[in-house]
C-alpha cells in the first residue's frame, strides 16, 4: 500500500514537471564570435569578460580584421580593436555585455553596437573611470546613442 502511494506521488510530480517543460530549464547561453589580434591582451580580456557574463564565445584570432570589419560595416568612424557577431548583429569594440543583452531582447533594426575608439572604462580594457558611450549603427553609418556609461 505504502509503495503504490509512493509510485502515484513520484508519477503525479514527474507529469507536473513534465507538464511545466521549458520553464523550468535554463535558458541556452548566448553563442557570440569574437574576431581579434592574436596579440591584444584588451581582446581577450573582454572574451574572458563574455563568458563570466554568460556568453559562450567562439574567439577566431587573426592580424587584419580590415576584412572582418568591411564585411560587417563597420567604418573607421566606428572601429575598435575587435569585431563581434552575434545573432545578426555586430558588436564593435567593448561593448558591456548588459548593453547586448538589452539589443537581443530588443531586436532592434540596426546594423551592430559600437564602442568606438579604446574607452578606457570599457569592460576588458578597465584602466579608469571615464564616461563613454555605447552608439548604435546602421547600414548607412548613422548612428544614436544605445547606452552612457
Amino acid at each position: 500500500m505504502r509503495l503504490t502511494r509512493a509510485l502515484t506521488a513520484i508519477a503525479a510530480v514527474a507529469t507536473l514537471a513534465a507538464a511545466a517543460g521549458p520553464s523550468y530549464r535554463a535558458a541556452a547561453p548566448t553563442e557570440i564570435t569574437v574576431y581579434h589580434s592574436p596579440t591584444c591582451g584588451c581582446c581577450k580580456n573582454w572574451v574572458t569578460y563574455l563568458r563570466a557574463n554568460g556568453f559562450t564565445v567562439k574567439s577566431i584570432e587573426q592580424q587584419d580584421l580590415s576584412e572582418v570589419k568591411a564585411d560587417a560595416g563597420v567604418t573607421a568612424k566606428l572601429a575598435s580593436c575587435h569585431t563581434a557577431l552575434v545573432q545578426g548583429y555586430v558588436i564593435e569594440g567593448h561593448v558591456p555585455a548588459a548593453d547586448i543583452q538589452r539589443l537581443l531582447k530588443e531586436k532592434p533594426k540596426i546594423t551592430g553596437l559600437t564602442a568606438p575608439g579604446m574607452p578606457g572604462a570599457g569592460p576588458g580594457m578597465d584602466m579608469g573611470h571615464d564616461p563613454y558611450e555605447v552608439l548604435t549603427f546602421d547600414a548607412k553609418g548613422n548612428t544614436t546613442v544605445w547606452a552612457k556609461h
